[in-house]
């Protein structure tokens, strides 16, 4: 048989795993399995054409919230030019209402439910059986699926989980260029102890794992082909303390410079595991993501969340202290009973451990979550479709919402994208009550403007702010904007050739102040004093703006020293190497 397992990716860089198990588990009997994966962005008649022309007996869909609906749209057209082929989906968006998916559905042939490795292999067999006897597929026969008996949706016998992990083959064992530039999956262990009511682990049971050796085989193997980045899938890594320091320890020896994203359970990280890694992490080579989601603790006990907010801020505090080990932390607005203001102090008490980002989720009322099955309870509305997100809720207006996406919106764009870390250091100290009420006037006014509606170039980023803060009563709004032209020029990689601000300098200020970085070339670093000896080099590898205090003093000591003073920031144009700044006043200069 031809068989096809596909899927529609969110993006082009991303790889799915449960293809590749899929696969992985049925080569044995069937060699010649064709994996082919799709964007939601692709257009629907190119998949349905590319899938045709490779004439499959059998085709299979892996599903989730983020491509239901551009898989629906695939298989209604696929179903009109072969009419003959089945169609299985599987998944957590088709696993957990199969009934109504099948019903609504009808081009839907077989849905897969839960775990689907043996399941896919028997209804194969079942496939190929009656392709050889001429004979209807005996799907009654095959565990853990729903499938149509002419007009009636059937169950099969519900299917064990698999308890030995290690009898699913290795999905990475050959394919391996399928991965050339692609973000990897990987999957240390099934399962989640927790009970998290807005999510799908919680309906598991227990947690079963692959034995270390065939773990550390398959990443050794990942490794060595040059994978850049690997996604650990497993809900909470770190939930058996010495298997998770295993992994940690292969993974220091054996980096060889892939990056390796975690999520963690902050407040169970054991204090002895903590010193490891803040001792012995190579720097850049774990992330985490640690999901905090609310520090309410009612909203907290109403989804059965286990979480001490005390203990977590410690982790991930002498987590960044440690400098090796970027964090990425979740929150999830919505909520049962977590009204506005209780978002906002739930959003300041995250934002307060400064993580490098903070991710703005909204609540998705997930097929299967006990958060659906009592939205009644809360006064959920939601919308009907994937991605399910809630509209509202009996203490959270629809207004609201809008109002903390606009949060979010704005918070992506300047603190998780890194673009001004010392203007907003400045603001959220100086100049706002906190930092929800900061990115919240910003958005609103953002959408005031309509942006929210067109594009921006990285400059606009910087003039916006800076429109929005005059309309603010912000003092010493010359530092601020100081910070902004420091951010923008020490954040370059390159000398930009385009500035935002109007005050740029005078070409006999220029002068000037390449006479005062000559007389003190000595204090700066060895490259940028080479450049600066020479007036034509120095010109080419620098550029100068007015500030209105010394901004290295403020960086090392917090101290506040206005003046007229010019940066210059020295640009190297060596791969690798990072810019250097020197801080000019008539008297004084300061290098770094």
């Amino acid at each position: 048989m031809n068989i096809l397992l596909s899927t529609l990716n969110a993006k082009f860089i991303h790889s799915s795993l449960a293809l590749r198990y899929l696969r992985s588990y049925a080569q044995a009997s069937f060699p010649t399995i064709e994996l082919v994966e799709y964007t939601i962005n692709d257009v629907t008649l190119n998949i349905v054409a590319d899938i045709y022309k490779r004439e499959p007996d059998v085709v299979a869909f892996s599903c989730y919230i983020w491509n239901i609906r551009e898989t629906l749209d695939v298989i209604r057209n696929l179903k009109k030019v072969c009419p003959d082929v089945p169609v299985i989906l599987g998944g957590p968006e088709v696993t957990y209402d199969a009934d109504f998916w099948m019903k609504k559905h009808p081009q839907i042939d077989v849905i897969a439910i839960g775990e689907g490795e043996q399941t896919f292999l028997e209804l194969l067999q079942a496939y190929q059986e009656a392709k050889v006897t001429g004979q209807p597929p005996r799907l009654r026969d095959v565990a853990g699926i729903a499938y149509r008996d002419q007009e009636h949706v059937r169950f099969s016998m519900p299917r064990a989980q698999i308890e030995e992990m290690d009898t699913i083959p290795s999905p990475y064992q050959d394919h391996l260029d399928e991965l050339n530039n692609r973000v990897v999956y990987f999957e240390a262990s099934r399962g989640c102890p927790f009970k998290c009511q807005y999510c799908l682990s919680s309906i598991e049971d227990g947690v079963r794992y692959f034995s270390l050796e065939r773990v550390k085989e398959d990443l050794l193997r990942l490794i060595n082909h040059g994978v850049k980045t690997i996604k650990f899938v497993d809900r909470t890594f770190n939930i058996n303390k010495k298997y998770a320091l295993e992994i940690f320890q292969f993974l220091i020896d054996n980096h060889n410079g892939t990056v390796f994203q975690f999520e963690i359970t902050a407040d169970i990280l054991r204090a002895d595991v903590l010193d490891f890694l803040t001792e012995n992490a190579p720097p850049g080579v774990f992330r985490f993501e640690i999901g905090v989601q609310s520090t309410n603790d009612e909203t907290n006990r109403l989804v059965q969340r286990i979480q001490r907010f005390d203990r977590l801020s410690r982790t991930v505090t002498q987590i960044k202290n440690s400098g090796k080990i970027d964090q990425h932390l979740d929150l999830i607005a919505g909520l049962p009973e977590e009204d506005y203001q209780s978002f906002r102090k739930t959003f300041n008490d995250v934002f307060a451990l400064r993580p490098e980002e903070l991710q703005l989720g909204f609540l998705k009322m997930l097929r299967g979550t006990g958060v659906r099955a009592r939205a009644k309870d809360h006064g959920y509305v939601f919308m009907d479709e994937s991605p399910y997100e809630i509209l509202g809720n009996n203490v959270l207006s629809f207004g609201d919402m809008q109002k903390i996406k606009r949060v979010e919106d704005v918070l992506e764009k300047y603190w998780n994208a890194h673009r001004m870390d010392h203007t907003l250091e400045w603001l959220l100290e100086h100049v706002f009550d906190s930092p929800f009420d900061f990115f919240q006037s910003f958005g609103d006014y953002w959408e005031s403007k309509g942006w929210s509606r067109i594009g921006h170039q990285l400059e606009d980023l910087f003039t916006r702010l800076q429109s929005f803060l005059q309309t603010q009563q912000v003092e010493k709004l010359e530092h601020v904007i100081s910070l902004m032209k420091f951010d923008f020029l020490h954040n370059q990689k390159h000398r930009p050739r385009k500035l935002w601000w109007e005050d740029v300098m005078e070409k006999q200020e220029m002068q000037a102040t390449f006479s005062a970085v000559f007389e003190q070339r000595d204090q700066l670093r060895e490259d940028f004093a080479r450049h600066a000896s020479l007036e034509k080099d120095y010109f080419k590898h620098t550029l100068t703006a007015k500030v209105s205090f010394d901004i290295d003093t403020w960086i090392k000591t917090g101290d506040v020293i206005e003046g007229d003073y010019t940066l210059v920031v020295y640009y190297p144009y060596v791969e690798g190497e990072l810019n250097a700044f020197t801080m000019v006043d008539a008297n004084t200069i300061a290098s770094a």
